[in-house]
C-alpha cells in the first residue's frame, strides 16, 4: 500500500481527492495538512511514501523549502498537485528534487497513475515540460534569459504580481530588501519592461505567474 500525505489549503481539494482514492487498494490516504508546518509535523510522526504538494500551499513560500524536504525526507517523495504554470515552474520543481509535476486540470486518474510510477521509482512530466527542456538548451544565450528566469525570480515576480512590497517580499523569502530589489531589476531587464504593471502583465501573458 502508498501510504500519501496530502498537502493542500482547499478542504474541496482534500475531500475530492479522499472520495477518489477511498476504495483505492494501492493507495491509502495517512495525513492531510491544510499548511506547511502541519505538513513537517506529520512527516515527523508517520511514515509516508509520497506528499502530494501544492505550490500555494500556506508557509511554503520559496523553493528551497522542498528542497530541505528531499533532503530530510530521503525516503519521502514528493509529487506536485498545483494550478500554477507547469510550462514554467515544472523545470525549477525537478532542480529541486520532485519526482513528479501534475497541473490540476489533469484528470484524477493521471495523478493516480503517476503516484503508482513515482513510487516505482520513475520521475513524471509531460511531454511539453520534455520539450520545453530540451529547447531551453537550444536557445541562444538571450533566448534563455528571457523564456527561463531563475528560482529566485519566478518567486520574487510571483509576490509582486500578488501586490507585496519589496520589504514584504523581503521578510517572506528571508532575504536582504535590496537583494529583493536586486531581483526586480533583473526582472524588468530580462522581460524587457520597464515599470511593474508592464512586468506583472507580461509575467501574466508568458503565464509565469
Amino acid at each position: 500500500m502508498i501510504k500519501i500525505c496530502l498537502a493542500d489549503n482547499h478542504p474541496i481539494v482534500h475531500y475530492g481527492i479522499k472520495s477518489y482514492f477511498k476504495d483505492n487498494s494501492e493507495i491509502s490516504i495517512v495525513g492531510h495538512a491544510e499548511d506547511f508546518t502541519t505538513l513537517e509535523d506529520i512527516l515527523n510522526k508517520k511514515s509516508v511514501d509520497i506528499v502530494i504538494l501544492d505550490l500555494d500551499l500556506e508557509g511554503l513560500s520559496s523553493i528551497n523549502l522542498i528542497k530541505g524536504m528531499v533532503k530530510d525526507y530521503p525516503s519521502t517523495k514528493i509529487v506536485i498537485f498545483t494550478n500554477l504554470s507547469e510550462q514554467m515552474y515544472a523545470p525549477n520543481a525537478l532542480k529541486a528534487g520532485v519526482s513528479a509535476y501534475i497541473h490540476k486540470t489533469s484528470k484524477l486518474e493521471n495523478l493516480a497513475s503517476a503516484l503508482i510510477k513515482v513510487n516505482g521509482g520513475a520521475v513524471v512530466f509531460s511531454e511539453t515540460v520534455k520539450k520545453n527542456l530540451a529547447l531551453i538548451g537550444k536557445r541562444n544565450k538571450s533566448e534563455r534569459l528571457y523564456r527561463k528566469l531563475s528560482t529566485r525570480e519566478i518567486e520574487v515576480l510571483r509576490y509582486l504580481s500578488d501586490g507585496k512590497k519589496n520589504k514584504e517580499i523581503a521578510k517572506i523569502l528571508d532575504l536582504n530588501e535590496k537583494t529583493v530589489s536586486t531581483y526586480k531589476l533583473r526582472l524588468l531587464t530580462k522581460l524587457n519592461v520597464t515599470n511593474l504593471v508592464d512586468l506583472v502583465n507580461k509575467a501574466k501573458t508568458l503565464e509565469i505567474v
